[in-house]
């Protein structure tokens, strides 16, 4: 399988995974939870792919993103364009990391619905796996872009 078919695949299993149904029992919560979390690994599998897929011209060694991510990774274009990406607030790959951190610690990426009566809800939050989808969609329209600059070399 070529790095950009399995770049398209990962985004497309997270998105399955995001579109699952959570069902109504005792176990509903804990299941949303752990798709959402499975479907941010997805997501962190296809940042990997798709930076091995649009580097290929480059030879590089490594494709972790926290390596070639970094300020001082390697002077490649694409890489550079992603990296100005990660910087702005609103970016899918600003979301995207975070939420990688926040998967790889203790804390994890997805939190469980408060049952506290006396709490006030907070209507505007948006859960997570809206989140996900949010962001896979902007990552799609992202990659487009990419992989044209990368196919020019």
């Amino acid at each position: 399988m070529s790095p950009r078919s399995r770049t398209n695949q990962l985004l497309y299993q997270a998105e399955l995974l995001v579109g699952l149904p959570t069902g109504n029992d005792e176990h509903t919560q804990a299941r949303q939870m752990a798709i959402e979390e499975s479907a941010l690994a997805l997501f962190e599998l296809a940042l990997n792919s798709l930076l091995k897929e649009v580097t290929e011209h480059a030879r590089l060694n490594e494709h972790g993103w926290q390596v070639l991510l970094n300020e001082k990774g390697p002077a490649v274009a694409e890489l550079q364009r992603l990296r100005d990406m990660l910087q702005q607030p609103d970016s899918w790959l600003h979301w995207l990391v975070g939420q990688i951190e926040k998967l790889h610690s203790d804390e994890g990426a997805s939190k469980r619905a408060v049952q506290n009566p006396s709490m006030i809800a907070v209507g505007s939050q948006v859960s997570v796996a809206d989140q996900l989808l949010a962001n896979l969609y902007a990552a799609k329209r992202d990659i487009a872009a990419l992989r044209e600059t990368s196919q020019e070399w």
